[in-house]
Order: structure tokens, then C-alpha cells, then sequence
């Protein structure tokens, strides 16, 4: 993506203004204003935009006179431009969607901000000014970046009567289900990509639930910090070392030893070299399983060292963002953890204790600790990478995701 300056008109004496000029200098302002938005906040929405269930208007013809109706309440809402939508007065919304599946289908009721100027106009208007506008849309896709969701139904096939949900966190079928609004809040300084790596082993087990519930809760726990709730999962040993390297961590638990060829370990190596972190988690008593991870870095040429004998007393593990001067109890076996470079060896049940255990015996103290750590992982792989890709001449893409100032920069192009 290129990056251009925003250019703004020079004011002098006797500047003659005609319609290109002045539109031209009203929009570097408008670039300046989402620039700014987009940089420290998410959209979302501000206030109101309420979705409540109505009947009928008493004028509509006969065959939309169903118990479909929807009002949506005035509000704000701004999207990842950072352009406000403002709804000015309640809405009257209707609910065509006709499932011909046998299955129940997901309905999306999204509203997206649009601009006068894209709009064809069939006269010009007597008015000096026009309103910035929106619109109201029913999908069966999820919203699009430029959306912003209000709510959602899971409908049945047929003409079913809408309905409240009776429980707004467990909406039934054919319920508005609220829990998927987002609202517009600061941006996040760090969003953290992760992979599950799966072997025969962790396809059976827990591991993925419980490194999920970890990125659930990052945010909850550290506000400006958060995982990326889409998490990959790729084949261990690795194939395509191009793949992973959008990711900051790399996740792989569980008892077998990890064997690597010749062309594997240069993987994993280009892999830890672009600042990538491959975090393993084994059982203590896996033997064979330890072994085999102090071959893979005696031959990376990475020793391990101990996290509470070796490793800096500043060292992010241990300091960012939270400060662990010894390693917690887990399953009444104390956790070890051993570092090597970009490699994060974690002896014992940490990943279990990510999330709520089968038989829900974990203290709420023993959860947060495992969380606090796993944070400070998390947080380790994503500086890691950045800073070691300030050094690089051309920084490698860390996502595959839209940048959300690439539209902005088009635009000035």
C-alpha cells in the first residue's frame, strides 16, 4: 500500500474558489477526520439504533400484512471509514426473507452510510445543502466492513410470526438476537494473529477451545490488547513456512515427540527468524517429548533458558502486561517454562486452565493466573515480531486482513 500526503489548498490573495477548489479543500478535512478515526477507534454503534417488533402499518397492501414488522429507533452509528451514519427518525422495516431451505437461515438486518455524492440524481435540487444519508439492509451474508449489524434472526422456513427473545443471551428461533452489535470503541493497540498447529493428537483433544477462550478473554483483561478470534489451523510439521508467517504465535500441545527433517527445521527457522513465536506446551512427564524439542533448538543454535533462574527480570514473560516473579500452581503441579530465541517451551497444564475445565473445578484464581500468563505470550509474540520486522528494509505483511486506512489512502491517491 502507498502512502500519500494529504494536500491542502494554499490560501493566498485574490484565490479565485470555484466548485473543484472548494470541494477539493472539504474533503482534506474529511480525510483528516477519518484518518483520525480510523487510526484510534473501531466502528460500531454510538447510540440507539433499537430494533423492537411492531405491527403492521395499516397502509401496506394486503400480502405484507404479516407479523414481520420491525421499527428501528434513531441513533448513530460510525463505520470503519469513519464516516457517521445518523439515523434522524424511527424506520419501519419489513422482513421478506423467504427460507426455502429445510433449515433454519441466519438473517442479517445491517445499516451502511452512503454518500450524496454516489447517489444519481435525476434534477437538481433548489436546496444549497443535502443530507449525508444511509441505508437499511436484510441479508443472508454476513455484514461487510462498510456494514454495521443491528441485529440478527435465525428464521425458520415459512411465514413464522417474529417474536422477543424470552432470554436476550439465549435468543430461540425466529428471536431478534442482539449479541453480535458492535460498538464503536478506542482501537486496540495490539491485535495478536494466532495459529492452532494440529497433529493426529490435538485434533482429538481440547487445545483449540481452550486457546480460543484465552483470545476471548485477552481484550476483557487488558483492554488495549486483544487475539484475533479467528484462529487458523495448520498442519504440524510445517510445509509452507510462507503461510505461517502471518502469524505472531504458533500454538502446538500435547505428548508426542516432535520430529522435524532437514527441510521442517529450515521451516520452523524462517519461520522464527521473520519474529514469529512457536509456543509448545508438554505434559511433565512426556520424556521423549522434551528431548525432542532441546534437538530442534540445539540445532537451531537457540539454547533454552529458564524462566526463573535465567531469563532477565525485565523480560516481557515475565513483566508485560502483567508481573509474575515466580510461576503459578496448575492441577497441583507447578508450572516450568523454558525460552529459546522465538521458542516458548511451557512444561505442564497451562492451556487447561484457559478456559472453563470439564467437571468446572478450577478456582477463579487458578484461571485468571493461567490467563495472565498466556497474555504475557501473547503480548511477547506480537512485539517480537514487530520489532524484528523494524529492521527489515521490506516489512513482510503480518495479516491478510484489509488495512483499515488502505481506503483512506486510495482516496488520495
Amino acid at each position: 500500500m502507498e502512502i500519500h500526503p494529504l494536500e491542502r489548498l494554499q490560501i493566498q490573495d485574490g484565490l479565485l474558489i470555484n466548485a473543484e477548489r472548494w470541494k477539493r479543500s472539504h474533503d482534506y478535512h474529511r480525510q483528516r477526520q477519518n484518518i483520525h478515526y480510523q487510526s484510534l477507534n473501531e466502528p460500531g454503534i454510538v447510540q440507539g439504533l433499537g430494533v423492537s417488533l411492531i405491527l403492521a402499518p395499516k397502509d401496506v397492501p394486503s400480502q405484507y400484512n404479516d407479523a414481520r414488522w420491525l421499527q428501528i429507533q434513531p441513533g448513530i452509528a460510525i463505520d470503519v471509514n469513519g464516516n457517521p451514519i445518523v439515523v434522524p427518525q424511527q424506520i419501519d422495516f419489513h422482513i421478506s426473507a423467504d427460507i426455502t431451505e429445510e433449515k433454519p437461515r441466519l438473517i442479517y438486518l445491517v445499516v451502511r452510510y452512503v454518500d450524496p455524492e454516489t447517489l444519481q440524481r435525476k434534477q437538481v435540487s433548489e436546496s444549497k445543502f443535502e443530507a449525508e444519508t444511509f441505508r437499511i439492509d436484510e441479508k443472508t451474508s454476513p455484514p461487510d466492513a462498510f456494514e454495521v449489524e443491528l441485529c440478527r434472526i435465525l428464521l425458520q422456513p415459512g411465514l413464522v410470526t417474529l417474536k422477543n427473545p424470552q432470554d436476550v443471551f439465549y435468543p430461540s428461533l425466529n428471536s431478534l438476537d442482539f449479541r453480535y452489535r458492535k460498538i464503536a470503541r478506542s482501537r486496540p493497540t495490539a491485535v495478536v494473529q494466532v495459529a492452532h498447529l494440529d497433529t493426529q493428537e490435538t485434533k482429538e483433544g481440547n487445545s483449540f477451545a481452550n486457546l480460543s477462550s484465552l483470545l476471548k478473554y485477552t481484550e476483557s483483561l487488558t483492554c488495549t490488547f486483544q487475539g484475533d478470534e479467528q484462529i487458523a489451523r495448520l498442519s504440524f510439521p510445517l510445509l509452507d513456512p510462507t503461510i505461517a508467517i502471518n502469524y505472531d504465535l504458533l500454538f502446538i500441545t500435547g505428548s508426542e515427540p516432535l520430529i522435524l527433517n532437514v527441510q521442517e527445521l529450515a521451516n520452523l527457522e524462517s519461520y522464527l527468524d521473520s519474529g514469529g513465536v512457536l509456543l509448545v506446551e508438554s505434559p511433565t512427564d512426556a520424556v521423549d517429548r522434551l528431548e525432542s524439542i532441546l534437538e530442534i533448538t540445539e540445532n537451531l543454535g537457540t539454547p533454552l533458558e529458564d524462566f526463573i533462574r535465567e531469563l532477565n527480570r525485565s523480560h516481557p514473560l515475565r513483566t508485560q502486561p502483567f508481573l509474575f516473579a515466580a510461576l503459578p500452581v496448575i492441577n497441583q503441579k507447578p508450572l516450568q517454562i523454558l525460552v529459546a530465541g522465538g521458542i516458548v517451551l511451557v512444561i505442564g497444564d497451562l492451556s487447561l486452565a484457559w478456559g472453563l475445565d470439564e467437571k468446572l473445578t478450577l478456582s477463579r484464581e487458578t484461571i485468571r493466573t493461567a490467563q495472565e500468563l498466556g497474555i504475557n505470550i501473547l503480548n511477547f509474540a506480537w512485539k517480537r515480531k514487530r520489532m524484528t520486522q523494524l529492521r527489515q528494509q521490506t516489512a513482510t505483511p503480518i495479516s491478510t486482513k484489509p488495512d483499515p486506512l488502505k481506503s483512506i489512502f486510495n482516496k488520495l491517491e
